[in-house]
């Protein structure tokens, strides 16, 4: 595997943690900038927002733009955020450093899982998308948690700085092992015809929703974990082991996907008991993720003439609900209500979008419609 992938899957990694960090810290930073934890928690739906806007528009201008380029600018606008981020004490301005971070990580990932499968022989471009995916589920195995840690020990701002310095080394090796070529020669805009299939505007919508469940309660655990004697980087971990085994095993915890309302209403049910909390935490987190691999594994099984622009899809589609799901569990948790339940709700959603769809079909999809869940597909990504 060439030295170049597993920098960018560092980076990669820098970004993931970014992307979920927030949810760990929470409490000290609405209280250090003298905001509502509901409006700490927009943060990371700006994030989410900034991904939706930057995935499809960045996918296009990576068929342009040389490679080694738009790798190094699309990081160094990255990590220029987070300083910025970490140094403000204006909310308003951290919100756009968390946008524009946002847009540059979408457009670097775009470029990045090009160029990986560009680096390789046909044969081991699986393997290489693997190792720099890998990044991200590793944020919520190692990085998160270790960002909340730092955060407790000294302040949230030093979490910011962390992932500043992450991006140093691929941001300085990038240019010496990234060859200089354009991902491709392809007319960008007639990609877009893709948008008129049926089957794939079902399957974003599943996305949407059901990382809408993920990411409403997974940004409130700090605050739903209170009083439970619980250590919330503890219980980061224990998300992130459960998200890690969830994309390793999508084929199979597909078929489970409707199991997804129930786990959240039982957390919402029994999370404030410690025992059920760390029991039920990691289970929704390994059903929420393996039906999100499996849901981007059905997108670009439907869009195989346009790869780059059917991941760009799928990540905006993830990140709607990303942005979404945070909003709705901050109106749930000012209302006195809880966003578990939201979550509970928005999987449920996703059920009767499944089953709509399915009676309204006749009968489901071979390709990736099956009773078995709606991202099974026959084919790898």
């Amino acid at each position: 595997m060439p030295f170049a992938v597993f920098l960018l899957a560092l980076a990669v990694f820098a970004q993931g943690t970014s992307e979920f960090m927030l949810s760990g810290l929470l409490p000290e930073l609405a209280a250090d900038l003298g905001i509502p934890v509901p409006a700490a928690g927009d943060l990371t739906s700006a994030f989410a927002l900034g991904m939706i806007a930057g995935a499809p528009l960045m996918a296009v201008l990576a068929l342009r733009i040389s490679r080694r380029f738009a790798l190094t600018l699309f990081l160094a606008v990255f990590a220029a955020a987070h300083v910025v981020g970490a140094v403000t004490a204006s909310y308003p301005l951290l919100l756009v450093t968390r946008v524009v971070a946002a847009v540059a990580d979408a457009g670097f990932l775009a470029v990045a899982l090009a160029t990986a499968g560009a680096l390789v022989a046909p044969d081991a471009r699986g393997r290489a998308t693997s190792v720099l995916l890998g990044g991200v589920t590793l944020a919520c195995v190692a990085g998160v948690p270790l960002g909340a840690v730092l955060g407790s020990h000294l302040g949230w701002r030093s979490v910011f700085w962390a992932v500043a310095l992450l991006c140093l080394p691929p941001l300085a090796a990038i240019p010496l092992t990234v060859p200089g070529g354009r991902s491709s020669g392809a007319a960008p805009w007639r990609q877009f015809t893709v948008l008129g299939r049926v089957r794939l505007l079902h399957a974003l919508l599943l996305g949407a929703l059901v990382n809408g469940a993920t990411f409403c309660a997974f940004t409130y655990l700090a605050v739903f974990a209170e009083g439970t004697g619980v250590w919330v980087p503890a219980l980061l971990a224990l998300f992130g082991l459960g998200s890690f085994a969830g994309v390793a095993l999508s084929a199979r915890l597909s078929r489970l996907w409707p199991l997804l309302p129930v786990g959240w209403t039982l957390l919402a049910l029994l999370g404030g008991e410690p025992v059920a909390l760390i029991a039920l935490v990691p289970v929704t987190a390994a059903l929420s993720f393996g039906v999100g691999a499996s849901l981007i594994a059905r997108v670009m099984s439907l869009t195989g003439d346009a790869p780059l622009l059917g991941g760009a899809l799928a990540t905006a589609a993830l990140n709607v609900g990303a942005a979404a799901g945070p909003w709705l569990g901050g109106l749930a948790l000012g209302a006195g209500g809880g966003p578990v339940w939201v979550s509970a709700g928005l999987a449920a959603g996703a059920v009767v979008v499944w089953v709509t769809y399915g009676t309204r079909r006749g009968r489901p999809s071979r390709s990736g419609g099956s009773a078995g869940g709606p991202g099974r597909t026959p084919s790898r990504r």
